[in-house]
């Protein structure tokens, strides 16, 4: 008798969009990946300053959902500005996708959205920001069309 095997087809639906208010718990998730578990909780302060966050016309937190679940954040903030003939710029932060789902483009894709909504935005430039050392980031980073040449950043923490 013939061997048959058969593949199960599974049908994942990811939907990329702008984070709604009842996310940030999911968003808080994915943030301690960045920073450990419990530093983040939705104590009244945070979600005073999530409802701001999500109402600003500026500033968009877009996320990819799977299946109803929160798996990969990056945020996008269009900053109002009077060179470069008074063009906007925008900056990308706070990008993480939880561990299980890495490699599967869902960075990209919101990275992507991100790029869309500062184009739309008629921003002349996108900044992105990293804490990451790994070399693998910046790779990924650079594929996606950054450049770690063309500016110097510097930070201080106040």
């Amino acid at each position: 008798m013939d061997n048959i095997s058969f593949r199960e087809e599974v049908t994942v639906l990811i939907h990329i969009r702008e984070a709604q208010a009842d996310d940030l718990n999911e968003i808080l998730n994915l943030y301690s990946l960045m920073f450990g578990d419990g530093v983040f909780d939705e104590e009244e302060e945070t979600r005073r300053i999530w409802n701001h966050v999500i109402t600003d016309k500026s500033y968009h937190v877009i996320v990819a959902d799977e299946d109803g679940q929160i798996v990969s954040t990056c945020t996008v903030v269009i900053i109002p500005n009077i060179t470069y003939d008074r063009r906007p710029y925008a900056v990308v932060e706070n990008i993480v996708t939880a561990s299980e789902f890495r490699a599967q483009g869902l960075a990209t894709a919101c990275l992507e959205e991100a790029k869309a909504i500062a184009q739309a935005a008629n921003c002349f430039r996108i900044l992105l920001t990293t804490g990451s050392r790994l070399d693998s980031t910046h790779k990924f980073y650079q594929k996606l069309g950054y450049s770690k040449t063309e500016l110097t950043a510097f930070s201080q923490w106040l």
